[in-house]
């Protein structure tokens, strides 16, 4: 069942081009999963038509920020029981500790990694955490950016051999990409905590 469900969506995601990009990536941000299903998609599609490789990178960045707004909102009303009936105590207390201590980093940095890591976890916590809504989405639309719009890049860049250069090395990209963020966020906060303690 969850096959051609699966199957399903890719079809139409690419018979529909930039609207289908934004639906398999809202699906794929907020009730289902579809991993790596976006990015190859993006790829594919740009490959196609390099002159479109802007849209193609615009849609399932917006397909994927209104999916996790979605979640972000459900979590917002349902609460912290909602977020522990979904995780295990462990996975939501890690989170939770995270989004304390680096606030808005613990949304835009799991954004950019690809599977297995919980990204929707992250979300859920955001809303219990109670991010406020306006950084919620900023973050989410630099994670998710800087990764459509960058895999769009090396599609207009190297076509087809761009697919493979993804299946094998998405995880390592990501993971630079999440780690350079990550310096540069804690850099960004430890520069303001000590302006801030500089002016008291």
């Amino acid at each position: 069942m969850m096959q051609r469900l699966f199957d399903w969506v890719q079809d139409t995601a690419i018979a529909l081009g930039g609207p289908g990009l934004f639906l398999i990536a809202f699906l794929d941000s907020s009730f289902l999963s579809f991993p790596e299903v976006v990015d190859l998609l993006i790829i594919w599609l740009v490959t196609a038509h390099k002159e479109r490789w802007i849209y193609y990178a615009l849609m399932p960045t917006l397909g994927s920020v209104a999916g996790c707004f979605t979640l972000y909102l459900v979590a917002r009303k349902g609460g912290e029981a909602f977020l522990r009936r979904r995780f295990s105590a462990t996975r939501i207390d890690w989170a939770l500790g995270i989004f304390r201590r680096y606030g808005v980093l613990a949304v835009i940095v799991p954004s950019l990694l690809p599977p297995p890591l919980p990204f929707k976890a992250f979300i859920l916590a955001a809303g219990v955490a109670g991010v406020r809504p306006l950084h919620f989405l900023v973050a989410i639309s630099i994670g998710r950016g800087i990764r459509y719009f960058g895999e769009a890049l090396l599609a207009v860049w190297y076509g087809e051999r761009a697919i493979q250069f993804v299946r094998d090395n998405v995880r390592t990209v990501s993971l630079s990409l999440a780690v350079a963020v990550l310096l540069g966020g804690v850099a960004w906060i430890l520069y303001t905590r000590r302006r801030q303690s500089q002016v008291r």
